[in-house]
């Protein structure tokens, strides 16, 4: 099984990015009965290269563009297999993956200038890490540590992100009892960043209508363009109004890395928290996700719970407080830093960062082809790895359902997997690229493929048109 995946992983530029799961063998899935006796090892290793490794989302192949997702590395493969085998709850008590962790933590901390002593853990993703964040912010406004108790009752809390933030910021204002509606979506300005006036203005009506602004924020490489919002006015902003500055980076907060995009994070290390993936730029199997809280004290404050099955004592598997399980909601927790560690150590920031720097440049190259190609148009600017733009072609009646047709013959196609959104109301074929395998052939291959289709579909359309043409004749 381990020799196979590795060859796997070597060859998988070979095989099709996606292809779909056959009806069969879906309702196989579906259909199947709860085991009452076991099968060998042997045949269920079977039953997964035959019906589940060939029908994967497709991200470890160079040609994933469509979604935000890192290739992953063998070393990281490695190092979930060595983590499994130890089977350890990072959750606390003493001993050695804990300080593990810690040590990532700390390193994650220097990566983005935030003080040694900054707390931090690491979790799913950038969901939960935005969540965990968002519910330590509800507890360092005036009489917050009363919210653990009482909730958030009459309390009119108020915070802002642009209308470019990712859906989990929205998610998180309900998970954590705030509502949606509590969260208020700022406008962009013409390079689809927070809009700074917008925001000083809603901030001043909210006050005056009696609501209780607390939290700003910003995001580091926005899921549609991959623009930042202006990180450092957001801070200033954040400290004359007493606001908690969050800056979700899921993706865009590693390009610190790369010292020709890191001036563009400039404030970053200004926030009071920080929500990040290690699983996208720096390629961690997932799933691998970090929150950091810049103040010593508040996380903990906002989560930790004092439990007689949980006590913590001054020597034996008990000790070793503060646990893990004090910074966030999760008490069972897998052994993730092993396979941060082996990423960071194994590579190190300047080859990591070296991936960021390479993978923007690969964008640039395809938005350059963009704007050279006459039958396609860039529709944002490009500031990091994503790159939106469409198809234009004249006398067709909707370019929307033109483009999204496209995009979905590329998928099918199993050559290349872009994937779309909305840009100033128009629907966009997206292309993110992440993964460290990508490389300027494999744009090459998409905007190739994506001319090849579009001239199908449009002979396709001709040829419709003039037999309706003869059957009306």
């Amino acid at each position: 099984m381990l020799d196979e995946m590795l060859e796997n992983i070597r060859h998988v530029s070979q095989g099709p990015v996606w292809q779909p799961m056959p009806a069969p063998v879906r309702e196989a899935f579906k259909a199947a009965p709860l085991p009452a006796t076991g099968q060998e090892l042997g045949a269920l290793y079977e039953q997964f290269t035959r019906y589940v490794q060939p029908y994967a989302v497709g991200n470890r192949h160079p040609r994933f563009m469509g979604w935000v997702h890192g290739g992953g590395t063998a070393q990281g493969m490695l190092a979930e297999m060595l983590a499994a085998g130890l089977n350890a709850n990072l959750g606390g008590r003493d001993h050695a993956p804990v300080e593990v962790e810690r040590m990532v933590i700390r390193w994650a901390a220097d990566m983005f200038g935030f003080p040694s002593d900054a707390t931090g853990v690491l979790v799913t993703g950038s969901s939960m890490a935005n969540f965990i964040a968002i519910t330590t912010a509800t507890r360092h406004v005036p009489d917050g540590q009363n919210l653990r108790q009482q909730g958030v009752g009459a309390r009119k809390l108020v915070g802002y992100a642009a209308q470019s933030a990712h859906g989990c910021v929205a998610r998180a204002f309900d998970l954590a009892g705030l509502g949606e509606q509590a969260l208020r979506r700022v406008p962009l300005d013409t390079a689809f960043r927070m809009d700074m006036v917008a925001l000083e203005r809603m901030i001043a009506q909210d006050r005056a209508a009696g609501l209780e602004p607390f939290l700003i924020v910003g995001t580091a490489g926005t899921v549609d363009t991959g623009s930042i919002d202006p990180l450092n006015a957001l801070a200033d902003l954040a400290e004359r109004e007493g606001l908690w500055f969050h800056v979700d980076g899921a993706f865009g907060a590693l390009a610190v890395l790369a010292p020709e995009f890191a001036p563009l994070l400039a404030g970053l290390e200004r926030a009071d928290s920080l929500a990040f993936d290690f699983h996208k730029w720096a390629q961690v199997p997932y799933d691998a996700g970090c929150v950091l809280v810049r103040e010593p004290g508040v996380q903990a404050a906002a989560f930790a719970q004092s439990l007689a099955y949980l006590s913590r004592e001054d020597r034996g598997v008990a000790a070793g407080a503060p646990w893990f399980c004090d910074l966030g909601p999760d008490l069972s927790r897998g052994f993730r830093a092993l396979k941060v560690w082996f990423a960071l150590a194994g590579f190190g920031t300047q080859k990591l960062g070296q991936v960021v720097t390479d993978s923007c440049a690969v964008a640039q190259n395809l938005a350059r082809r963009v704007q050279a190609t006459p039958r396609m148009e860039l529709l944002a600017p490009v500031t990091l790895n994503i790159v939106c733009f469409r198809v234009v072609v004249p006398d067709v009646d909707d370019l929307d359902e033109l483009n999204g047709e496209l995009v979905k013959d590329l998928q099918v196609s199993g050559i290349v997997v872009p994937s779309t959104t909305r840009i100033g109301g128009v629907l966009a074929i997206r292309a993110a690229i992440v993964n460290h395998r990508t490389t300027e052939a494999d744009v090459d291959i998409l905007l190739n493929t994506l001319e090849s289709f579009l001239d199908v579909r449009l002979a396709h359309s001709q040829m419709i048109k003039a037999m309706a043409g003869g059957v009306a004749g």
